[in-house]
C-alpha cells in the first residue's frame, strides 16, 4: 500500500480533488486515482471522500492510500544509448519504434524495461513508469531525461510543469513554412477519433499549448522543409497537431498527414534534438544535443532525388536530333519539341483550330497546317509569327512538362527533351526542377551543308530560321554543357555516353554535399535560419 499526504495551498484552491492528486502522483493514471477515491481510500481532513470532482480549499489535509498494483514489469535486454548517467538521473537517446513505458496496448518491449536491465536501481521506484517525467511518442526518436530517485523525479516533474526545461525538436514537414512562426491553439482529444488529438477551444476542455519553430532548410523544389521546433508546453502530439493545423504536416505521420505525405518517410519525422535543464540535485546547467537517426537524413536525400531532366538544344543542323536519338538508344526516354509541333500541325491536331482562325490559306486541303505557307506568312507578317508562337509554344511546353511528369511517376531517373528554341522561348525558368541543358556545337558552314543535303532547305529558309534563333555562341554560352559535333557520328555517340557518366557523378556529388550539409546542421542546435 502506498500512502500519499498533502496539505493544500492557495494554488490548489478551486481545483478538483483528482486533478490535484494527479499532479502529486504523475506516475499514476487519472483513472487509477479516481478508482481509489471511489473505493474510499482518500480522506480530506480525516473524512473519507468518494467524489473525485470535489473542489478543494487551502489548508485541507489530503491522505490517499493507493493499493499495490500487481505488475509484470520485467527487465528486457536491448540497447540503450546513454548520454549521461549519475546517481540522480540519466539522459538517453530513445530510438524510434520504442514505446516509453508499458500500457495496455503495449505491455512489454518498452524503453523502461530496457532501462531496468541496465539500471536495476530504477526498481526502487514504484509503478509501471519508474523515473519517467516526460514522454516521446513511440515513433518519435531523441533525448529523454529519466530520474533515478523519487526526490529527483518530483523535482524534474516540477521543472517540466513550470516550463523550466528547454526542449527542441527536428521535424521534416510538408511545404515551406515561413522562416519563423508559432502556434498557440489549445489542444484536446478529438471528438471523432480516440487516438487523435485536435484543436479544441479551452471553453470545451482544450488545454493551452504553445509551439515555436524556425526553418533550418528547405528542399529546392519547396516540397518539404526541416524545422527546429520548440515546445513551451508538453501536450500529447503537440507538434504533430499544430503543424498539421497550419498546413505543414510531418512527413511519415500516419495519423495527421495525408497518405501521399505518409509515404514520403518510414515514420513521423520528429526527433528530440536538444534538451537543457537544471540538475535537480547539484543545480548545474545540463545541456544535450543529439543528431537524428539515419532515417531522417535518408528521408531528406530520397525526397530530393528527383528525376534528372535534360534539355538538348542547338541551332538548325547542329546534330541535336542525332545526339538525342543516341541517348534514347542508351535507354533514356526522350521527347522532341519538333515532333510535338508536327503532331499539333497534323490533321485534327490541337494547333490546327487556332491557326485556321488566322487564315484558311494556312491549311492544306486535307486539313493539316501547310508548313511552307505558314513559314512564308510568318516571314512576311511579324504579328502573325508572334501569335503562332504564343499558341504553339504554350502547347509544346505543356506536352514536355506532361512527358517529364509521366516519366518521373513511372520511376525513370533521367529523361531528355530536344528543344531547339529552349532559350528563345524564355523557358529557362519554366520547369521544376530546372533541367540540365546540353548544347550541340557545329559551325554554320557545316550546318548549312547538312541542311541542304539532308533536308533540302534553301539558303533563304536556312537564313530565315537561323535569324529567329539566338546566335550559336550566345546559345551555347547559356548551356550547362557543350557537345562538339564537328567530328564523326561515333564521336558524337561517345559524348552521349560521357554525358550519362557525368550526370551520374553529378548526382552522387550532390547527394554527398546534401548529407554533409545536414550533418553540419545536426551539430549546431543554435544554427541560424537557412533556407
Amino acid at each position: 500500500m502506498k500512502l500519499l499526504h498533502h496539505v493544500t495551498t492557495a494554488e490548489d484552491a478551486g481545483l478538483r480533488l483528482d486533478r490535484v492528486l494527479c499532479s502529486l502522483a504523475p506516475n499514476e493514471s487519472r483513472a487509477a486515482l479516481q478508482k481509489a477515491i471511489h473505493a474510499g481510500n482518500c480522506c480530506v481532513d480525516d473524512i473519507p471522500v468518494t467524489s473525485p470532482n470535489m473542489r478543494l480549499h487551502p489548508g485541507q489535509a489530503l491522505a490517499l492510500r493507493m493499493p499495490d498494483t500487481a505488475t509484470s514489469l520485467q527487465a528486457e535486454a536491448g540497447h540503450v544509448e546513454l548520454l549521461w548517467q549519475d546517481a540522480h538521473l540519466i539522459v538517453c537517446n530513445k530510438p524510434a519504434g520504442l514505446t516509453v513505458h508499458p500500457c495496455p496496448s503495449c505491455p512489454e518491449h518498452t524503453l523502461v524495461q530496457r532501462l531496468l536491465a541496465h539500471i536495476p536501481e530504477l526498481r526502487a521506484m514504484e509503478g509501471l513508469r519508474p523515473g519517467i517525467v516526460h514522454r516521446l511518442d513511440k515513433n518519435t526518436s531523441g533525448l529523454m531525461v529519466v530520474a533515478l530517485t523519487e526526490a529527483d523525479r518530483l523535482a524534474l516533474s516540477t521543472a517540466f510543469a513550470r516550463r523550466e526545461v528547454h526542449k527542441e525538436y527536428l521535424a521534416l514537414v510538408s511545404g515551406t513554412p515561413p522562416p519563423e512562426g508559432c502556434c498557440t491553439e489549445p489542444l484536446g482529444r478529438s471528438a471523432t477519433s480516440r487516438i487523435k488529438m485536435a484543436i479544441v477551444p479551452e471553453s470545451r476542455g482544450g488545454r493551452a499549448a504553445h509551439t515555436q519553430w524556425r526553418r533550418l532548410w528547405a528542399a529546392p523544389d519547396g516540397r518539404f522543409s526541416l524545422l527546429a521546433v520548440r515546445i513551451l508546453t508538453g501536450r500529447t502530439h503537440q507538434i504533430r497537431v499544430h503543424m498539421a493545423h497550419l498546413g505543414y504536416p510531418l512527413l511519415g505521420d500516419t495519423v495527421y498527414a495525408p497518405r501521399v505525405l505518409q509515404a514520403m518517410a518510414p515514420r513521423q519525422m520528429l526527433h528530440a534534438w536538444h534538451l537543457s535543464f537544471t540538475h535537480p540535485a547539484t543545480g548545474a546547467a545540463m545541456q544535450f544535443n543529439c543528431a537524428p537517426p539515419p532515417d531522417m537524413t535518408e528521408t531528406v536525400v530520397k525526397n530530393c532525388r528527383r528525376m534528372q531532366r535534360v534539355v538538348v538544344t542547338g541551332n538548325p543542323g547542329c546534330g541535336k536530333s542525332l545526339f538525342t536519338q543516341r541517348m534514347e538508344l542508351l535507354g533514356v526516354p526522350s521527347i522532341s519539341a519538333d515532333h510535338v509541333v508536327a503532331e499539333l500541325y497534323a490533321k485534327g491536331g490541337e494547333a490546327v483550330q487556332w491557326i485556321r482562325r488566322l487564315g484558311d490559306d494556312l491549311l492544306t486541303a486535307a486539313g493539316a497546317v501547310d508548313k511552307a505557307a505558314l513559314l512564308t506568312a510568318m516571314r512576311n507578317k511579324p504579328d502573325l509569327k508572334r501569335e503562332v508562337e504564343r499558341i504553339v509554344h504554350a502547347l509544346t511546353r505543356q506536352a514536355i512538362d506532361n512527358f517529364w511528369a509521366q516519366q518521373e511517376a513511372s520511376g525513370a531517373s533521367l529523361a531528355v527533351a530536344e528543344v531547339p528554341l529552349y532559350f528563345e522561348t524564355g523557358w529557362r525558368e519554366a520547369f521544376t526542377p530546372r533541367p540540365f541543358v546540353v548544347g550541340v556545337r557545329c559551325p554554320l558552314a557545316l550546318r548549312t551543308q547538312r541542311l541542304q543535303a539532308n533536308r533540302c532547305w534553301s539558303q533563304e529558309t536556312i537564313s530565315t530560321i537561323e535569324g529567329w534563333q539566338w546566335p550559336e555562341e550566345r546559345k551555347l554560352a547559356a548551356c550547362d554543357m557543350v557537345v562538339d559535333n564537328t567530328g564523326t557520328q561515333a564521336q558524337l555517340h561517345a559524348q552521349a555516353e560521357n554525358l550519362l557518366a557525368q550526370l551520374a557523378a553529378r548526382k552522387k556529388s550532390s547527394e554527398t554535399a546534401l548529407r554533409d550539409h545536414l550533418s553540419a546542421l545536426w551539430a549546431q542546435p543554435d544554427a541560424s535560419n537557412a533556407s
